[in-house]
């Protein structure tokens, strides 16, 4: 039984490795909106270091992607990616810039990460 277990794992990896990598990479997104976020409260913003990090982790973003992209259907991606950046999004709007949430904008996160439920396949 023990090997089965372990003889199945590559096979598991293999199919949740993309999925990992895309909220990987969808929380390296988040960092860089939160450095252009950040940029933006200057009066020169793309002199600034805040700026050049949220560029660079876009940049290195790219090269994850391209994997990504290799490995799983577009749709599947856009999925997952979508509704990880517009959660954490919010909740960096909320924690680190003290942005406030409506009770309507609440309900849509809501429905952003059940849709994500609805489509239910991930590879």
């Amino acid at each position: 039984m023990i090997g089965e277990d372990t003889q199945n794992f590559p096979k598991l990896m293999q199919r949740f490795f993309p999925l990992l990598a895309i909220v990987g990479l969808s929380l390296l997104c988040v960092a860089a909106d939160y450095f252009l976020k950040r940029a933006g409260e200057f009066a020169q913003p793309i002199r600034t270091r805040a700026f050049a990090s949220g560029a660079a982790l876009y940049t290195f973003s790219a090269f994850g992607w391209v994997y990504v992209l290799r490995q799983v259907k577009l749709a599947t991606v856009g999925a997952l990616y979508s509704v990880v950046v517009v959660v954490l999004l919010a909740c960096i709007g909320v924690i680190a810039f003290r942005e406030s949430l409506s009770s309507l904008e609440l309900i849509g996160l809501g429905c952003a990460v059940a849709a994500l439920i609805l489509l239910g396949r991930f590879s």
